[in-house]
């Protein structure tokens, strides 16, 4: 078993940590995105979970546009493009699943 607290989830900005990454499950990334910054409209090879830790984030789908607050969770299906914007200095768990998801050129370059 491994255990974390949101505590001790306390990545630098700009420097995401890798949890865990095991191929064809799930990659575990806990991540600092600052006030201000913007990960710019994109779109994921994995479903992904967002998990706000702390802060707030401003995220986008479409004509979707929803804010989460500590504790909110948002799901992305593989594929969709979506923006994320950090309201306030924000702490985030990011899930992506499976992993690597098809298409991923980690994937492509094994064949």
């Amino acid at each position: 078993m491994q255990v974390w607290t949101r505590e001790e989830l306390t990545p630098e900005p700009h420097h995401p940590v890798v949890l865990r990454s095991d191929d064809g499950a799930t990659r575990t990334i806990v991540l600092m995105l600052p006030r201000g910054e913007l990960l710019q409209e994109h779109q994921e090879h994995e479903h992904e979970w967002l998990v706000v830790l702390e802060g707030e984030l401003e995220v986008s789908s479409g004509d979707v546009a929803q804010t989460l607050g500590t504790g909110g969770v948002a799901f992305f299906d593989a594929g969709e493009r979506h923006e994320v914007h950090a309201a306030s200095d924000t702490r985030l768990l990011m899930l992506l699943s499976p992993w690597p998801g098809p298409g991923h050129p980690s994937v492509r370059a094994q064949s």
